[in-house]
């Protein structure tokens, strides 16, 4: 069965773009912790997106869903929130670092390529091939030729995919200047996220500006009608956390699978010996 992808902009059904949708109704906002607990929240959503995942297996639907944005802005604490309850074997996250020698010599979208969901899948791109217009544009790691070539071929490339039947999906995750600098200065702080500050992440400090025109030129070419931007707001990490997920719930259309009444069979109550623990190399218990 193909799948059936709602945006605020149009209807795409199996591989074939319809005619434009009527505007989705206004969300009432809720203020976390206020209105709703972030906790008890977060856990309802996340049940549904088990729904969604099994919707996607069964079906044998194809969902890609691509995280971009400003350094900090929560694109990695989202993706942990929403696979937290999910099969890694159904959903995957993929954070490819820099391209190889030999990877530089292909096609430019091909080691992305290789990582597309298959038939029940999702993919979840922590980054994606949309490096080529940010860093790679702002730290000049590309030509000019190459960057004005991605511009042009990027949305050929991503009609392509949406007319084969995959679902994708694009958010951009926005920070202000000030929290993106509370972030930083808090991960300078714990050593526990200090690994998350990059060399890029400190020189992108001084390049805000060359940042946001590269961010802007992009959606000038790449916000199409087959694979729109969606922005979140990333100054509150909670409310976007929320956001994004309820967001991409109600962009898939999906439905409850019926799962099989499990029951657990009669333990096997054989007789059965453990060899000696002093045979075994068992971790020593530091805590009991």
């Amino acid at each position: 069965m193909m799948g059936k992808v709602r945006t605020d902009r149009f209807t795409v059904v199996g591989s074939s773009p319809v005619t434009p949708s009527p505007p989705l109704p206004p969300v009432p906002v809720q203020r976390v912790g206020a209105d709703c607990d972030y906790g008890k929240e977060l856990r309802r959503l996340q049940l549904e997106l088990v729904k969604l995942q099994e919707w996607v297996r069964t079906e044998g639907l194809r969902l890609a869903v691509i995280f971009e944005g400003r350094d900090g802005a929560g694109k990695g604490g989202a993706i942990k929130r929403i696979t937290e309850c999910l099969n890694p074997r159904v959903c995957r996250v993929v954070a490819l670092g820099a391209p190889t020698e030999r990877e530089k010599t292909q096609w430019y979208f091909q080691r992305y390529a290789a990582h597309l969901p298959a038939a029940g899948e999702i993919t979840l791109f922590d980054r994606s091939w949309y490096n080529r217009a940010g860093v790679e544009r702002v730290m000049g790691f590309c030509t000019e030729q190459e960057y004005r070539e991605f511009l042009g071929s990027c949305p050929d490339f991503e009609r392509m995919l949406v007319r084969s039947g995959l679902i994708l999906i694009k958010y951009w995750f926005s920070v202000s200047e000030e929290e993106q600098e509370r972030r930083f200065q808090d991960r300078l702080k714990d050593p526990a996220k200090r690994w998350k500050l990059s060399p890029m992440d400190l020189e992108s400090r001084s390049r805000w500006v060359e940042y946001s025109v590269a961010k802007d030129e992009m959606f000038a070419h790449t916000d199409i009608r087959h694979a729109p931007w969606h922005v979140i707001d990333g100054d509150n990490k909670a409310a976007s956390r929320l956001n994004v997920i309820r967001h991409l719930l109600s962009t898939v259309p999906y439905r409850d699978v019926p799962s099989k009444t499990l029951k657990l069979p009669p333990l096997d109550r054989r007789k059965y010996v453990r060899p000696p623990r002093d045979e075994q190399n068992f971790v020593p218990a530091w805590y009991a």
